[in-house]
């Protein structure tokens, strides 16, 4: 089993950063991709962005250029440098990690959600 525990949530006046982490804990072999996704009521869950291993990311079209994603593989852990906050992007942000056990069985684990809200 691989736990995700997030950090870094809170109130934020439009304009302004926040910073998320996530750390992995457990036994497993691998990390492949590390994300982060958001979900406000009544809509879908949404990726915001993610990281390969490489180092290859992908972000959704409503945060380039104002978000950044980066991963430790050392500590599996991984941020999201928020900034230029709009209220738009309110929500709740869950982390998630996919990668493979010591006996190739692969999993995806999700943390327990932060909470981000961006107003004045």
């Amino acid at each position: 089993q691989v736990d995700l525990v997030e950090s870094g949530g809170g109130l934020v006046q439009p304009g302004g950063s926040l910073r998320l982490s996530c750390a992995a804990s457990g036994s497993f072999f691998s990390i492949n991709t590390m994300g982060w996704y958001r979900q406000t009521l009544g809509k879908e869950r949404e990726l915001v962005a993610r990281i390969k291993e490489g180092g290859h990311t992908d972000y959704a079209d409503s945060v380039k250029d104002r978000f950044t994603i980066s991963r430790d593989n050392a500590l599996n852990t991984v941020d999201l440098q928020m900034n230029s906050l709009k209220p738009d992007d309110t929500a709740k942000y869950y982390c998630n990690m996919v990668g493979y056990y010591s006996d190739f069985r692969s999993f995806s684990s999700w943390g327990q959600g932060t909470q981000v809200t961006v107003s004045s």
